[in-house]
């Protein structure tokens, strides 16, 4: 089942790699990755914890650089963090001092550009927050913060949305509910995402294809496939297809090689503490 989709490249990671410095000594989170993400694709990229899944993310987004490698975007280097790239953090990181719409816009006072308040209002209503602009955090669940911050990396109308793994926090039913919503949204704009979580099955039922990282350093193991049919209905968990393809995907993570100790850092490399 390893196969990729056809299709025009939308994003393309080439060869990447990372080195940290941390106290205990380098630490080699990525090692020669190379994936891409054809326009309009949702793929979501699964694997052990700390095999480097939210250093890759954050690197495809331009918020980390590698130590070699690079990132395209429509054929173009991503050298930093770029306006047709939103992301989707694994907490909502709302302002606590700030409503939701204040929150929202926060980002063109920065840049201080004017916000597409019709475009924020709609998103709002399409989230199910619509009537919730003048709360603020503290008055939210959880579940409606990270409603909030995905309408926050959407507002701009990005061409690609990153998403990093933003439901771990959320109850099982909670994130059933989102797992639907980002569903709908996506069949909605045909936005190109790329996924982190965890969770084999949110992968599986959100995707086009799923991505396995070998243990760090993290490479890419295998590819898969999903053909299910969208819209796609919660039912689907319940399938036994469905069962026997998340095993599958567990099976193939699990025997992948534990981690290897790596010597030197490349020379003249400066580094950031990691994230995993």
């Amino acid at each position: 089942m390893n196969k990729t989709s056809g299709g025009q490249a939308k994003l393309v990671v080439q060869s990447a790699s990372k080195f940290y410095d941390t106290r205990s000594g380098p630490l080699h989170a990525l090692d020669n990755y190379s994936m891409s993400v054809n326009d309009g694709e949702f793929v979501s990229v699964v694997g052990p914890s700390g095999c480097g899944k939210t250093t890759l993310l954050w690197s495809m987004a331009g918020l980390h650089s590698l130590s070699g490698g690079a990132v395209y975007l429509d054929g173009e280097a991503v050298t930093g963090p770029h306006p047709q790239i939103g992301m989707v953090f694994q907490d909502a990181n709302l302002l606590p001092w700030r409503n939701l719409t204040k929150n929202i816009q926060f980002p063109f006072e920065i840049k201080r550009i004017q916000p597409d308040l019709a475009r924020i209002e709609h998103l709002l209503e399409r989230v199910g927050l619509q009537g919730f602009g003048n709360k603020f955090p503290r008055e939210l669940s959880g579940g409606m913060q990270q409603r909030a911050s995905i309408v926050r990396a959407l507002s701009f109308n990005p061409s690609v949305l990153m998403m990093d793994e933003p439901f771990g926090a959320l109850d099982a039913f909670t994130r059933e509910e989102m797992n639907l919503l980002v569903e709908e949204i996506w069949l909605e704009t045909r936005k190109t995402i790329v996924f982190i979580t965890h969770n084999i099955a949110e992968a599986v039922f959100l995707s086009d294809r799923v991505h396995v990282m070998s243990a760090r350093p993290g490479s890419l193991a295998s590819v898969f496939e999903i053909t299910y049919p969208r819209p796609r209905s919660l039912d689907l968990f319940a399938t036994r297809e469905m069962f026997d393809l998340v095993n599958e995907i567990k099976a193939d993570i699990q025997r992948k090689p534990g981690p290897r100790v790596v010597d030197p850092l490349p020379p003249g490399q400066t580094k950031t503490p990691a994230v995993g």
